[in-house]
């Protein structure tokens, strides 16, 4: 079994990943997504309304634009909420994390695991957003599309609401878990 909180206690964090990982070019590719990666009064407000430490695990590759086009959005998030502790590991470096996370049958990333303040695992997800792979099933075959009104944003701010719901999501968990309210005395 996989100690995820030994990983992500072993991880680095974005810069320190980008500046281990990254080439020029591909810093530079993750510095543009990242300068579009905007926060909006919801969003911050959502983050705002965070009150558990929550551990993110993030497995990814600097060479990736799946990585690319979402780890500047979870940068953002932990700026914005200091409970946020995200630590990237590079794919190719942590072939048994990597076995371990694989999407579908492959190797994908990036593939976002999310554990408590105390290490429990709440959730694993990976590798692309529900818009993502929209978009992707509509370049084969718009058939394979139901209707869906995205209200005219960008996939990035499509992302940034998605990726923002699954961190929420997780916080609620862990905000009406049990355990942790017994901790916590709330």
């Amino acid at each position: 079994m996989t100690d995820f909180a030994a990983e992500h206690a072993r991880g680095h964090d974005y810069g320190d990943f980008l500046g281990h990982h990254a080439s020029d070019e591909d810093r530079e590719r993750w510095q543009r997504i990242y300068d579009r990666v905007t926060l909006t009064e919801s969003h911050q407000a959502v983050l705002a309304s965070f009150v558990r430490e929550m551990k993110v695990l993030v497995l990814a590759g600097a060479w990736c634009g799946d990585c690319v086009n979402q780890c500047p959005i979870w940068e953002r998030f932990s700026q914005s909420c200091s409970l946020i502790q995200v630590r990237y590991l590079d794919r190719d470096e942590n072939p048994e994390l990597t076995e371990r996370l694989s999407v579908n049958g492959g190797h994908r990333v990036p593939v976002v695991v999310f554990l408590s303040e105390d290490d429990h695992l709440c959730g694993i997800y990976g590798d692309r957003t529900l818009a993502k792979y929209r978009a992707m099933a509509a370049d084969i075959d718009a058939s394979l599309v139901p209707v869906a009104d995205d209200g005219g944003r960008t996939l990035l701010e499509q992302a940034t609401d998605e990726w923002l719901n699954e961190f929420e999501r997780m916080q609620l968990m862990m905000r009406t878990s049990g355990r942790l309210r017994q901790v916590h005395g709330d």
